[in-house]
């Protein structure tokens, strides 16, 4: 009798997962049959917005159905990340994931409902833009090594602004410290905006910002730019150093935008939306309107992007653990 309820069991299982194979392929071969929301965890306007706003519009293009922008901001980017972990995985709720919701707020905030690796179904890296490291007019160096030397000299007195702490803004002046051996003042704010006009003002000495951000203000003549940390020049700053050149050396840092989808979502699906992105990534009126944002078209296949996510969570896990920034 054991036996029997055994091989009734199997059969029951194999019968059930058929049934669930069979829905996830019927989902996918009627997949899209109505709008579809991209969640983006930002509010309008910025890089993150734009990249969601150009890759949406040819997705609808392609689709034949509206992908539609829902700006979900709050908890330095948990809210969004939440909702989309939470949502039925049948391809209607998608996730402009930045980098930092991945691969750092995991490390700081452990009241997060969501895990980075199981909670989404990487789709394709979109896009990267590097940070730059800019001073404010009345900041007494004109390169990286006078500001490394001067805060050598002077530890804790130059200090930096940053869009919040724990954010990419934050850990790439963590990063910095760590790799010249100096000692800046953080000043976190609410948002690029304020931290940057901190800088405009004089404020605060220096400012750690992505390129979408710090590029106008330096092309003005506004602030100085010291370094990007990209490993080649931008075209954006043709005259701002490398970090390497500048005499930083392994101080590289990229923040990339990327789109996930919840957990379970059918394979069929990911594969439709992951060949659809990188072709529109490849279309050179895409590439033109992320570039004269500072912003490389970087898409991958979703091995790729979940390899991407694996790497920098360990990376920026070592610096957050390192610099002692706060877990909370």
């Amino acid at each position: 009798m054991r036996f029997i309820r055994s091989s009734s069991f199997i059969a029951a299982s194999v019968l059930a997962a058929s049934l669930l194979i069979g829905t996830s392929s019927a989902i996918a071969a009627a997949w899209p049959d109505r709008a579809i929301k991209l969640v983006v965890p930002f509010p309008p306007g910025g890089a993150a917005d734009t990249v969601a706003r150009v890759f949406a519009e040819k997705l609808t293009e392609a689709l034949k159905h509206p992908v539609v922008i829902e700006n979900k901001a709050g908890a330095g980017t948990a809210i969004a990340a939440e909702a989309v972990a939470s949502a039925e995985p049948d391809g209607y709720t998608l996730s402009l994931a930045p980098a930092g919701q991945l691969t750092i707020l995991p490390h700081i905030n452990k009241a997060i409902r969501y895990d980075p690796f199981k909670s989404f179904a990487p789709i394709s890296n979109l896009a990267t833009v590097p940070y730059v490291l800019a001073a404010s007019p009345d900041t007494p160096v004109l390169d990286a090594k006078e500001l490394v030397a001067v805060a050598k000299r002077d530890p804790g007195k130059l200090t930096y602004s940053s869009c919040g702490p724990g954010t990419l803004c934050h850990l790439s002046g963590e990063l910095f410290e760590h790799q010249t051996g100096t000692n800046l003042l953080h000043v976190p704010f609410k948002g690029s905006a304020p931290a940057v006009n901190a800088l405009l003002g004089n404020v605060v000495n220096l400012s750690f910002d992505t390129l979408t951000v710090l590029a106008p203000q330096i092309r003005d003549g506004k602030v100085k730019g010291l370094l990007v940390t990209s490993r080649e020049r931008s075209p954006q700053l043709p005259d701002v150093p490398t970090a390497a050149e500048a005499g930083v050396s392994d101080f590289v840092v990229d923040s990339w935008f990327g789109l996930a989808a919840p957990a379970g979502t059918p394979v069929e699906i990911v594969q439709r939306l992951n060949a659809e992105v990188v072709r529109i990534g490849n279309l050179p009126d895409v590439r033109a309107r992320l570039e004269a944002q500072g912003l490389r078209v970087t898409t991958s296949t979703p091995e790729g992007f979940a390899d991407t996510i694996k790497t920098d969570h360990g990376r920026w896990g070592k610096v957050i653990k390192n610099s002692g920034v706060e877990v909370f």
